[in-house]
C-alpha cells in the first residue's frame, strides 16, 4: 500500500541545508562512484540541480521546449539533453542514449490529469493517469530500472479521482509497484527547507528497497512560528532577506549581466552568490507611467483591486473606460518581511516589488525559488500571449520564457533536501550490508 509519511525530526537531520554533510565528497574519499540522474520533463533543470547539489551527477535530460532545454544544457554541460516530445522517443532511442550507463535515479514532473491535457483525444477516461504523460515516466522506469524514481507534482493531485471514483494517487503508486518498487508520497512545504517562498509540492518516491525515512525532516521554520526546545531549526529567509542585495533598478531597467554593487547581507545571499561573478537575468519589465503610479499607490498586501478607481486597468477596447473585470491575484505587492507567495509560471504579472514600483525580475524570482546566481536562464525574458504567437505563426518565439521556466521549476533547495535524504539513506543501507554480500 502507498504510504504517507510524517517523519519525526532526528538529531541527524537538524540544522540548515547549507550545513549538511557534503555527501559527494564523502563518497569520493571512500572511492565510491556518484549516483547518476536522468531528468524527464526536465524544464530549466531545478529538480536536477537539487540532486546535483546533493552530490549526484546529472547525465541527461528530456525536454521538448527549446528555450528550457537550452537553459538545462547551459547549466548542465555534461548531460545529454534530448530536445523532443517524450512520446515521440522510441524505446530503442532511450536505450541507445542511456541504456549503457543507466541512471541510478530518474526524476520528473509528468503532467497528470486535471493539471494538463491528456496525450490523446480518444484516450478514454481523462482523469486516469494511465492515459496521461505519467505513463511515459513509468516507461523510463521499465526500460532503465533505476534504483529510485522521484516524481513531483501539485498537491491537488491527492484530491483527484477517476470517473470510477478511484484516487489517482493510488493508481500512480500501483503502476510503480508493478515494476517492483516500494512507493511513498507526501506533500512538502518549501519554507520548511529554507526557501523564502510559500510553496507546497507533492513528491512520490519509488525505491527498489524499502525506506524507513523516505522524506526529509524540516530544517527551517518561519520566524513567526513558535520554536521548540526539541527542534533547533534554522530561520527561513524573508522575501527581502532573499533579494535585498541585488542591484536596485526601476521599471525597464537592469541588464542580462550586471555587477553586484554591494556585498551579501546574510547567509542566504552568500549561498546564492557563491561561484557567481555577476548578476544574470536581472531585467525589469517596462511599465507605463500609469502602471508605475498604480504600483506606487499600493501598500504591501494590496493588489490591483485595492488601488483608487482612476488607476485600475482600462477595459479592452473600452475607449478609456475602467474594466469591470479586475483580478485580485494580479499585481499584488509583496510583504518584504515574510516569505513570498507561490511563484507561478506567469509571475511577471502576479507580484509587485515591495519597494520598487515594478514587477519582479527573472533573477528576483530565481532567488525566491532558490536558484543560485550562477544559474543562467536562456530564451527571452518574456513573450506575448501564446495564442497570439500561434495566430501570427511566430513559431520561433512560442517557447517558455525565462519567467515561465523559473515559475515552473522545482525549487533546487527543496529538491536538494529530498535528494540528500534519499542518497544518504541508501548509503547507510549499503554500508550496513556485509562486504561478502556486496561482493556476491
Amino acid at each position: 500500500m502507498p504510504q504517507k509519511n510524517d517523519v519525526p525530526i532526528t538529531n541527524a537531520s537538524l540544522g540548515s541545508i547549507r550545513g549538511q554533510m557534503d555527501w559527494a565528497e564523502v563518497r569520493q574519499r571512500e572511492g565510491k562512484s556518484q549516483p547518476t540522474v536522468l531528468d524527464a520533463f526536465a524544464g530549466a533543470g531545478g529538480f536536477s540541480l537539487g540532486f546535483q547539489l546533493a552530490g549526484a551527477e546529472i547525465i541527461g535530460g528530456i525536454e521538448r521546449d527549446a528555450w528550457a532545454a537550452e537553459t538545462f544544457s547551459f547549466n548542465h554541460p555534461g548531460a545529454k539533453v534530448l530536445v523532443k516530445d517524450i512520446e515521440l522517443i522510441s524505446d530503442d532511442e532511450i536505450l541507445q542514449l542511456f541504456g549503457n550507463s543507466a541512471p541510478t535515479v530518474v526524476v520528473g514532473g509528468p503532467p497528470c490529469q486535471g493539471f494538463s491535457v491528456c496525450r490523446r483525444q480518444d484516450a478514454g477516461d481523462p482523469s486516469d493517469p494511465r492515459n496521461s504523460l505519467f505513463e511515459e515516466f513509468v516507461r523510463l522506469g521499465r526500460l532503465l530500472s533505476p534504483q529510485l524514481m522521484v516524481m513531483e507534482n501539485v498537491p491537488n493531485l491527492l484530491k483527484a479521482y477517476t470517473a470510477a471514483g478511484e484516487p489517482v494517487i493510488d493508481i500512480i503508486c500501483r503502476e510503480l509497484q508493478a515494476l517492483g518498487y516500494h512507493t511513498y508520497y507526501d506533500v512538502l512545504q518549501a519554507v520548511d527547507y529554507g526557501i523564502p517562498q510559500i510553496r507546497k509540492r507533492l513528491f512520490v518516491i519509488a525505491s527498489t528497497r524499502p525506506l524507513s525515512n523516505p522524506f526529509p525532516a524540516p530544517t527551517h521554520r518561519v520566524s513567526s512560528e513558535p520554536s521548540s526546545m526539541f527542534m533547533r531549526l534554522g530561520q527561513t529567509p524573508t522575501l527581502w532577506e532573499a533579494i535585498s542585495d541585488l542591484p536596485t533598478i526601476n521599471a525597464g531597467g537592469g541588464a542580462a549581466e550586471m555587477e553586484y554593487g554591494i556585498g551579501p547581507q546574510n547567509a542566504y545571499q552568500s549561498e546564492m552568490r557563491r561561484n557567481s561573478p555577476k548578476v544574470f537575468n536581472h531585467t525589469a519589465m517596462k511599465h507605463s507611467k500609469r502602471m508605475v503610479e498604480r504600483f506606487a499607490a499600493m501598500r504591501c498586501g494590496d493588489s490591483v483591486t485595492d488601488v483608487p478607481d482612476h488607476l485600475k486597468p482600462f477595459a479592452r477596447n473600452g475607449n478609456g473606460a475602467i474594466s469591470e473585470k479586475v483580478y485580485d491575484q494580479n499585481n499584488r505587492k509583496m510583504h518584504p518581511d515574510r516569505p513570498c507567495h507561490t511563484i507561478p509560471a506567469a509571475f511577471y504579472a502576479n507580484f509587485v516589488h515591495p519597494f520598487s514600483n515594478r514587477n519582479f525580475t527573472p533573477r528576483e524570482g530565481a532567488r525566491l525559488q532558490s536558484f543560485p546566481d550562477w544559474y543562467v536562464f536562456k530564451g527571452k525574458p518574456t513573450v506575448v500571449s501564446q495564442k497570439l504567437l500561434a495566430r501570427e505563426e511566430r513559431w520561433s518565439e512560442k517557447f517558455l520564457c525565462q519567467y515561465n521556466q523559473i515559475g515552473n521549476a522545482v525549487p533546487p533547495l527543496l529538491a536538494k533536501a529530498v535528494a540528500h535524504n534519499l542518497l544518504e539513506t541508501i548509503q547507510k543501507a549499503d554500508d550496513a550490508v556485509p562486504l561478502y554480500q556486496r561482493m556476491a
